[in-house]
């Protein structure tokens, strides 16, 4: 919800931001989070199973909300671009992890289909929330989209918290099972 209209609200709210500081804002949170994955994703390798991912999410999601808070109280541009960077470590637990647990679930015979929906949600969801961002901030100012956000990330790390099933799952079976309702379309 915050990127499409990130660098205007830098523009207008924040001393010192410009067009290269914002392009810099991108750099900071890609390269930080591409250097901080490898490393994060090798130690999450070295346990079995899936509970040290369960909690890289929950503590991911953690991370990515106190970011979005925090720039409710960015004043000046070194202030952002320590945001970003926070933003890139939350981002940097959560998205190897959620991806090792995507792929662990994945339906033999239909991988494809499963990443292919897990993309799609990712791509509409993403759409929508830059329209919602975007309102949001026009009619309710940036600093209630902030909140929005950061309330909506540490919302998504409670849920896991409280219905840890849906992530860790009992083992019922060897084999992965396509769910009711998408098998019965695939057949």
């Amino acid at each position: 919800m915050i990127d499409p209209i990130f660098a205007i609200f830098l523009i207008q709210r924040v001393e010192g931001a410009t067009l290269i500081s914002i392009g810099f804002l991108a750099t900071i949170y890609w390269i930080i989070k591409a250097l901080l994955q490898i490393p994060i994703s090798l130690v999450l390798d070295k346990t079995d199973g899936e509970i040290d991912d369960f909690y890289a999410i929950i503590f991911g999601l953690m991370v990515i909300g106190v970011s979005a808070f925090s720039l409710m109280l960015v004043t000046e541009m070194w202030q952002v671009y320590l945001v970003q960077f926070i933003k890139a470590i939350g981002f940097s637990l959560y998205v190897p992890a959620w991806s090792a647990v995507f792929s662990r679930h994945l339906d033999r015979g239909h991988a494809t289909f499963d990443w292919a929906v897990q993309n799609s949600t990712v791509g509409l969801g993403i759409g929508l929330a830059g329209a919602i961002g975007g309102s949001i901030a026009s009619i309710f100012g940036f600093k209630v989209l902030f909140l929005f956000i950061g309330l909506l990330a540490l919302g998504s790390a409670a849920v896991l918290l409280f219905v840890p099933d849906v992530i860790l799952p009992r083992k019922t079976t060897t084999e992965p099972q396509i769910i009711k309702q998408i098998k019965t379309g695939l057949k």
